[in-house]
């Protein structure tokens, strides 16, 4: 499950930042960059917290018959690392979407309401720093729709003139 959710998530997400980039760049190459770097900062992130979680699994596992008290507190110092870096904390992935939704409903880029959708994803994602789980829960679900949304959308219309 970390694998699908953090590692494989994570490699999809560059992918997706490189087709978004080449997307956006014709319309603002300084903007395509920044917003690039916000995604494949966060693609990091999020493949950091996965093999920080599956590397920590497996130590406590193999403590957890010999030293349980240990083990649960392993268990608890990595599992704040991994949420601080990407399992609870959506900050950089909330700038990413926000961003990029921002400029392709200014660029009129993507249909408007994938923006709108890609705005309020980006301001869930960002308000994740407020301990509130309410914020995470939204931003996970809406990510999903806006992820499915984008990926048919970018199939449906390529890009004029795009050979790759």
């Amino acid at each position: 499950m970390t694998f699908t959710s953090y590692i494989l998530f994570g490699i999809l997400l560059v992918v997706l930042v490189v087709a978004i980039h080449h997307r956006l760049k014709t319309y603002s190459a300084i903007r395509s960059q920044i917003i690039s770097a916000f995604g494949i900062i966060w693609a990091g992130l999020v493949i950091a917290s996965g093999m920080i979680d599956n590397i920590s699994l497996n130590t406590v596992i193999e403590m957890g018959s010999k030293e349980p008290e240990n083990a649960m507190l392993v268990f608890s110092a990595t599992n704040i690392i991994t949420e601080g870096l990407g399992g609870g904390n959506e900050i950089v992935g909330g700038i990413w979407v926000l961003l990029l939704s921002l400029t392709a409903l200014k660029g009129n880029l993507f249909s408007k309401p994938l923006n709108f959708l890609g705005i309020l994803v980006g301001v869930a994602g960002i308000l994740t720093a407020y301990p509130l789980d309410i914020f995470t829960e939204i931003f996970g679900i809406s990510q999903i729709v806006w992820f499915l949304w984008i990926g048919v959308f970018m199939i449906r219309k390529p890009m004029i003139g795009s050979t790759n």
